[in-house]
This record gives C-alpha cells, sequence and structure tokens, in this order.
C-alpha cells in the first residue's frame, strides 16, 4: 500500500475536533456603542477574561473577526500542564546569582497556578470537556536530553508541585509503546482536555455571565480619547474605559507594538482512523499525554474516547495545506509508532500558536495604555485561560501591580522584525532540523 494510499486524500481539512463542537455565530450579538471593557480576541483568554468581569459586574464586549471557535483554541492538542512548559525561559545568563533562581522559582510557582485556575473554571461552570488528569510523558529525544531533564525534576517538584519522576529507557515502555526515546519524565500533575468542548463551554459560561459576544466584529484601529479608548470595527465604534488585546498568534498590524513581540508559528495535527479495540491504551498506557525534547517537537494524545491517535508537531513552521504537512507528521508518528503502519488518517489541520523572544508568557500594558495577554509558546491552553483571568482581576481592582510573574516587567522584540516571520521561519525549521539530526547522530 503506497503512501497516498495510507493518507487517504479525502480526509477533511479540519479538526477532528469539530465532530464534537462546531465554531458557530449562535450566541453572537451587535457590539454596544459603549461599555467598561473590550476584549478583541474570542480565544480561550479573551473569553477567560470577559467571564471573570461579567461576574465581576464589569460590562464587556468580546469581538471576533470570524465565527467563535475558529482560531486556535479549538485547533490545538488539547493538553493541560502547570509549570513544566516554561522550558527556555526558565534560562539566565548567570544560573548561579540569587536573582536567577528567585525569578525561576515564581515562574514555576506562578505557571503552576494556571493548572488550577483551568480546572476550577471548568468544575465552577460545570464544562463538560472531557478532561482528565491522567499525567504526561516527556520523551527525551538524546541521552543528554534525558540528563537534562533529571536536573530538573527538583525544581519542578519543589517549585511547581508537578510530580515528576525519572523513568530510564529500559522502563519507557512503562508509559508508551515506543523505543524512539532514550527514556523521559513522567509528570503526574498533567492531563489533556478537548479544546473545542472546553471552548464551546467557556462561551457559555461567558454568555450566562453577561457578556457581549460578538461574532464576525474586526477591531480595525483604536484611539486614545479622555476616559479610554474608542475602538473603531466593521459594525460601529466602541466606547470603552479598557481595551485587552487577547490575539495571540493571530496578531495584526491594528497593534503593531504588540506585533512586534509575538512570533506566529504554524502547529500542525493530524487524526488517524480508529483503532482496534485496546489499541489506544496499548500505545499509551492510562492514556496520558505525550510530548518530547526535540527543537521540531512532537505531542501526542489519545482522543477522549480512546479509539484514535491524535498527532501533533511542526511539520512545517509556517502555514501548509494538509497534502503538504499530513505525509510528514505521519513519518513522524510512525517513526514512534511502527504499530500504526497502514492505519488511514481521517483528519489533518493547522492552527497558530504565538511564541515569544524570551519564551516566556506575557500580561501587561503597552506604552499607549492597551492591556495585552499574549505568547504561550504553544502551551496556551491553561496559560491563556489564567492570564484572561488575571488580567480581569486586575481590571476589576483597578490596579496595574503585577499579578504574577508574567505580568509587566520586559516584553523583549528583535531588531528589524515587523511582526511578520514568514521569511525566517524556514530556515529557523531546517536549522533545528539539522541540530536535531546531528545531537541524535552523536548520541
Amino acid at each position: 500500500m503506497g503512501m497516498s494510499d495510507i493518507l487517504h486524500r479525502d480526509f477533511k481539512a479540519e479538526p477532528w475536533w469539530w465532530e464534537w463542537w462546531r465554531p458557530s455565530n449562535a450566541l453572537s450579538s451587535d457590539p454596544p456603542a459603549k461599555v467598561d471593557v473590550v476584549v478583541v480576541g474570542a480565544g480561550y483568554g479573551g473569553l477567560s477574561t470577559a467571564l471573570e468581569l461579567a461576574r465581576g459586574g464589569a460590562g464587556v464586549a468580546v469581538l471576533e473577526r470570524g465565527d467563535f471557535g475558529i482560531g486556535a483554541s479549538t485547533r490545538n492538542g488539547g493538553m493541560v500542564s502547570g509549570g513544566i512548559n516554561l522550558g527556555k525561559g526558565l534560562s539566565g545568563k548567570n544560573r548561579d546569582s540569587g536573582e536567577w533562581q528567585r525569578q525561576k522559582e515564581t515562574l514555576l510557582h506562578d505557571g503552576a497556578e494556571s493548572m488550577t485556575a483551568i480546572e476550577d473554571i471548568v468544575a465552577r461552570e460545570g464544562i463538560q470537556a472531557h478532561y482528565v488528569r491522567n499525567g504526561r510523558f516527556l520523551g527525551a529525544f538524546t541521552p543528554t536530553h534525558y540528563r537534562d531533564l533529571e536536573a530538573k525534576v527538583d525544581d519542578f517538584n519543589t517549585h511547581a508541585g508537578v510530580g515528576a519522576t525519572m523513568l530510564p529507557k529500559e522502563r519507557q515502555r512503562e508509559a508508551i509503546a515506543s523505543d524512539y526515546y532514550h527514556g523521559g519524565m513522567l509528570v503526574e500533575r498533567a492531563g489533556h482536555i478537548h479544546p473545542a468542548c472546553y471552548y464551546g463551554g467557556l462561551l457559555d459560561a461567558a454568555h450566562r455571565a453577561g457578556a457581549t459576544l460578538c461574532a464576525n466584529t474586526e477591531a480595525l484601529a483604536y484611539e486614545r480619547v479622555s476616559g479610554g479608548f474608542v475602538v473603531k470595527t466593521n459594525k460601529g465604534d466602541i466606547a470603552a474605559r479598557e481595551v485587552v488585546i487577547a490575539t495571540n498568534g493571530y496578531t495584526g498590524g491594528v497593534t503593531p507594538w504588540l506585533r512586534r513581540r509575538v512570533v506566529p508559528v504554524a502547529s500542525h495535527i493530524i487524526a488517524t482512523e480508529e483503532l482496534p479495540d485496546g489499541m489506544g491504551e496499548e500505545l499509551i498506557p492510562n492514556s496520558r499525554a505525550i510530548a518530547d525534547t526535540k527543537r521540531v517537537l512532537t505531542y501526542y494524545r489519545l482522543s477522549p474516547d480512546r479509539k484514535r491517535l491524535i498527532f501533533g508537531g511542526r511539520a512545517r513552521f509556517t502555514q501548509a495545506p494538509p497534502e503538504v504537512s499530513a505525509p510528514v507528521l505521519y513519518r513522524y508518528m510512525t517513526d514512534r509508532f511502527p504499530q500504526l503502519k497502514g492505519f488511514r488518517l481521517t483528519h489533518a489541520w493547522t492552527g497558530n500558536v504565538a511564541f515569544a523572544f524570551d519564551w516566556l508568557p506575557h500580561m501587561g500594558r503597552s506604552p499607549d495604555g492597551l492591556r495585552y495577554l499574549l505568547a504561550c509558546n504553544g502551551n496556551g491552553v491553561a496559560m491563556m485561560t489564567y492570564l484572561g483571568r488575571e488580567t480581569a482581576r486586575n481590571i476589576l481592582g483597578g490596579t496595574n501591580t503585577p499579578a504574577n510573574a508574567f505580568d509587566g516587567g520586559d516584553f523583549p522584540t528583535r531588531s528589524l522584525y515587523n511582526g511578520d516571520p514568514e521569511w525566517a521561519l524556514p530556515f529557523v525549521g531546517a536549522w533545528y532540523r539539522f541540530r536535531d539530526w546531528w545531537d541524535r547522530r552523536a548520541t
């Protein structure tokens, strides 16, 4: 059977998640002429902000330029964790300094709070999103990566309380039916959720709380005025005391200062056909979430019904049609699970994540007074929810005091970067692939 037959060219070029909850504008209203807060972007971050504001008694309107749920919040892998995904953001020039140690401890502690936030909202709002806390296995791509993970276990457990332990290569099949990795880290405090069902539940919760939800309403410009802002949209002007930007991987030219600080990167995902009974649990015991330490990373999990494998990664760093990305992901998947050779794909899709140059999430105020929550570096399900809640609490409290380790501070950019990385990302991807190949070859 050839690759084209296996991939089955008539797979759906849309998220498998949409078989359960599909983007719509059913809860949409016309934007008001005046409101306390305008939130631009109706992803997890924007809806979480709106939900907390509405529960706190503030008037809030959320603007989404397409249908609700059309963006990354229903296109991601649905993995949930706190404190272990800060990655390169925990690096420092002087790791022995007390300042760096304090920064690391605070980042890990507040990162862990993001998982608490999403669990609290799911429980409080009664959101049926197939959330499970079954843990995560982080596979070490090389023996050096294994040692790097091992060196972080104590910090993760002490400051983020994640329940991390190391699993050497000879015991790896306790976590995954694959010999691809050189052991890895098992993390107890992690899980996964149905991202589209979670989105739909968050949308309903914000609507019930009294937020005005405006689909197909694009923010075209804004200006500072006495007492706040005027936001110009394709459906009229809105006067507001505060404006929150929660556009993440879709941040555009309306906010150039923010656009220069986020790098949109495409993440691609495939879904297999239904597997034989019991095969999913054989591949990933206990239905854990899986990720790895490659630069060109992959992440994967079973579907909520445990009948399919949902497999994602950086097939390309830029947008590409499924006909291009699916064969690459299929190869990555069968490298890890040769058992899946011959199984067809039913869905393939893509969405944008947003990276910051310091690899950390950010919330705060721009120089012209806009509030923002952006750049979760591919780990935004819990973090965007958390940053939205924290942004709303700052607004309700009338304060600019930092709410957490991600609030305020430096939000770096790079010289000559204008917010459009399309010309550079293919070169970055090629370099990362070479580095992965070299590291693996050297083991």
